[in-house]
């Protein structure tokens, strides 16, 4: 697409050490700019898209139609020209427009994840099952993780034609189902508790190795029927019979042979896990398995229910944390942050990248900030939203927000700022600044004209193929997109012969955007041995000079000779 976008400093916090990224436009549009630079880096997707109530607003995108086309067979004509409209029930395609809008976006949305990586979507009855077929051929059925019933209002919703909904849906599926690793729920102080015997290993509980399920017959699983054998004068437990020793077999209450949890090769690979215990009431041994607290990989957890019902995530909270957070109720039921930091603890890594592309009040991005302070990873995120104007008789737009991009900024520089002062010890490492992002069209002019189509004047403006008011950072940036670069790497400029050289990440890309360029300052570039390096092609005052930049490369950079045409661009 002829987009990219455009660096704001003015409006980033910590912009030049800061790795999270915060990017106003049309999500559909961002999420194509992206495509390369984020191509399978991105651990955790999280999105709260609108739900399709009937007064939604959604994105109207080009599917069969042109725009215009599209405004005018919903009857709407926005005066400041934007892609949204309200999805009422009374439109003809009302299921079909929602889904359209969402496909595109999970589609591209997959591109970006790990191998690893999981994609966890809020959403109601409205579309629930439409976007679990979509899901279902995006990520492939194979690849679905759950569906989790989220009761995020407990008074129940009164406004309802029959029954008082009560729960919402996250919808969670993986990239790659062999390759995700879906955490655990951490356990509380009083599960911790049962953890009461302890050995040169640490604290352990004792689980019964015999399966109880009413299923658990013999019969299903014979290779896991065996017996296991206890001295009865030290209670040691072997997989060999040994005269004198007892025998113990799984067995169900009824009589019927059951079957152990594990098979033999397992139980004789962690027999120092086997525990004998004599059953009074029954006047026999069972066997029990040690299950450590901490493990090789970490602490014992817990899986996550389907069912999540927690105080802390239901809606109230979300708003009342906006509104301490601002002075004010800006936003109508955004999430809280304690839900949004229980799926990146079930889905996310420590040092991963959270991605939400209807980031709303920047939620996620608190979330990630708070988990990070609370167990010393390094998440990183990428917020994106369309920069969606307030209603004038808001209370957000007379508190000065002319937008919501302006709220999920603001929250996120309070955020930030409230973590670090609660925890001042243990945080003072803990990124809390954004890069602002925003997009806009190409740097470049737009040339439609035939030949005879041109004039004397047309073709003095067209000296220079970039537009007047592009600077530096923009067309670095702008680099970046090109060549498929992460947009929250470090950089640096400096002055060289007179002329300002921007090196990105160390030498990932070197650039200098200035006119009539010495050839001292391209083979400084050069000795340096870049992997990318960008000029602007009004820096040189002939062709002839504009060849001898590639020229100057090879000669200082001989063994990569034959690539130097793809690694050397003047635009």
């Amino acid at each position: 697409i002829r987009k990219t976008l455009r660096p704001c400093v003015a409006e980033s916090k910590d912009w030049d050490t800061t790795e999270n990224l915060y990017i106003e436009g049309d999500n559909l549009e961002v999420l194509k700019l992206l495509q390369e630079s984020y191509l399978g880096k991105v651990k955790m997707i999280y999105i709260d898209p609108p739900y399709n109530t009937g007064n939604d607003f959604i994105y109207a995108d080009d599917f069969m139609r042109s725009q215009e086309e599209e405004n005018a067979q919903m009857g709407m004509y926005d005066e400041d020209e934007n892609r949204l409209f309200k999805n009422t029930d009374t439109n003809g395609r009302f299921h079909s427009d929602w889904c359209s809008m969402i496909y595109s976006r999970l589609m591209l949305a997959r591109n970006l994840l790990t191998d690893d990586g999981a994609i966890a979507i809020s959403i109601d009855d409205n579309e629930i099952d439409n976007l679990g077929e979509i899901c279902d051929e995006v990520f492939g059925s194979q690849n679905f993780v759950s569906k989790i019933i989220v009761q995020n209002n407990p008074r129940g919703r009164q406004s309802d034609s029959f029954v008082a909904t009560v729960h919402e849906y996250l919808l969670c599926y993986a990239k790659d189902s062999t390759k995700c690793l879906v955490n655990g729920m951490p356990l509380t102080e009083d599960q911790k508790a049962e953890y009461c015997y302890s050995d040169g290993n640490g604290a352990y509980r004792l689980l019964g190795l015999r399966q109880r399920g009413v299923a658990s017959l013999r019969e299903d699983r014979p290779d896991m029927f065996f017996p296991i054998y206890v001295d009865p004068t030290t209670q040691e437990v072997s997989l060999d019979f040994h005269d004198g020793w007892l025998t113990v077999v799984p067995k169900k209450s009824d009589g019927r042979d059951g079957r152990w949890m594990w098979g033999k090769q397992k139980c004789i690979a962690d027999k120092s896990r086997l525990v004998a215990r004599m059953i009074e009431r029954r006047s026999e041994y069972d066997i029990f398995v040690k299950d450590y607290l901490v493990r090789e990989n970490g602490q014992r957890t817990r899986k996550y229910k389907t069912i999540w019902d927690d105080k802390c995530i239901n809606n109230q909270v979300g708003t009342q944390e906006v509104k301490k957070l601002l002075d004010g109720e800006y936003m109508s039921f955004p999430k809280s942050c304690a839900y949004i930091q229980m799926i990146c603890q079930m889905l996310s890594s420590s040092s991963g990248i959270v991605l939400d592309f209807f980031s709303g009040s920047a939620t996620t991005a608190h979330a990630v900030m708070q988990l990070n302070a609370e167990d010393g990873g390094h998440r990183k995120f990428i917020m994106v939203q369309l920069p969606e104007k307030c209603d004038e008789a808001s209370e957000a737009y007379k508190a000065g927000y002319k937008n919501i991009c302006e709220i999920g900024k603001e929250r996120i520089r309070r955020a930030g700022d409230k973590i670090k002062s609660e925890s001042p010890m243990t945080t003072q490492d803990l990124d809390i600044g954004f890069r602002v992002l925003k997009l806009d069209d190409t740097n470049m002019k737009d040339v439609y004209y035939a030949p005879d189509d041109y004039d004397q004047g047309m073709i003095t403006a067209l000296e220079s193929n970039i537009k007047d008011d592009r600077t530096d950072l923009d067309l670095l940036f702008g680099c970046l997109i090109d060549w498929g670069l992460p947009l929250s790497l470090p950089y640096k400029s400096e002055q060289l012969g007179g002329c300002t050289v921007h090196t990105y990440n160390d030498g990932d890309l070197i650039a200098c955007f200035d006119k009539n360029i010495p050839e001292s300052v391209v083979k400084e570039i050069a000795q340096r041995k870049p992997l990318r390096a960008v000029f602007r092609d009004s820096g040189f005052a002939s062709s002839p000079e504009k060849i001898n930049v590639f020229e100057i490369f090879k000669l200082y950079m001989p063994e990569d000779a034959g690539d130097i045409s793809k690694r050397v661009r003047v635009i």
